[in-house]
């Protein structure tokens, strides 16, 4: 089980807004939330509950993540952005995780999914980055991505080219994503898309404030 300091924090960050007659308590339902999103498994998450007397479906658990509807919060001031991609996989498909990670609080401050990978989407990502916060004094971290560096230039973003240092706060990010997607097929089995978005925006939500 994950350390129990990351389960046990403050939730003020569980927008439970959305619940109208739920008979679970909502103490409870911030509770299936956070462990979900702190590592435990569906199956696992499930059986915490029955603990407190709560007994719910793996569905109800994760309809509660996705009906959050959690983003990761806006108006960051970043100094460096460590941007990068990834390949994750649902069923047979692949998709490209977008991610921009500030490497000195390691906040992921924007994350999107997408069906392929171009130069005008990491337009998009980026222009996505820029109306949720001040990049003003921002430097973009890169690899040697030729799109990624095309993009930025487009914008009229500084940038540069760092295979190591300050980007591994990115990588770091990506590693984790990939432990918990990998281990639990019950998050992206047969999940569409916008779904397996949505998980990983509220899995983000989760880093930034247990970070």
């Amino acid at each position: 089980m994950p350390k129990i300091d990351r389960l046990s924090g403050c939730s003020d960050w569980v927008d439970l807004s959305f619940v109208e007659r739920e008979r679970t308590p909502r103490q409870l339902m911030e509770l299936g939330i956070r462990l979900h999103l702190a590592g435990l498994s569906l199956s696992n998450t499930v059986r915490e509950l029955e603990k407190f007397g709560v007994e719910r479906s793996r569905k109800a658990v994760h309809d509660w993540v996705h009906k959050c509807g959690l983003q990761p919060a806006v108006d960051e001031n970043p100094n460096h952005i460590a941007l990068d991609e990834t390949v994750i996989q649902l069923d047979e498909h692949r998709y490209w995780l977008y991610t921009a990670v500030d490497p000195e609080t390691n906040k992921i401050l924007h994350i999107r999914l997408y069906s392929t990978t171009t130069t005008v989407l990491t337009e998009r990502f980026v222009q996505e980055l820029s109306e949720k916060h001040n990049l003003d004094n921002a430097v973009f971290l890169v690899d040697g991505a030729k799109h990624l560096q095309t993009a930025l230039r487009r914008s009229g973003l500084r940038f540069r080219y760092e295979k190591h240092g300050n980007r591994n706060a990115a990588e770091r990010v990506f590693r984790e994503i990939k432990r918990r997607t990998s281990s639990f097929s019950n998050c992206f089995s047969h999940a569409k898309p916008s779904t397996a978005e949505s998980w990983l925006q509220a899995f983000a939500v989760w880093h930034n404030a247990t970070n």
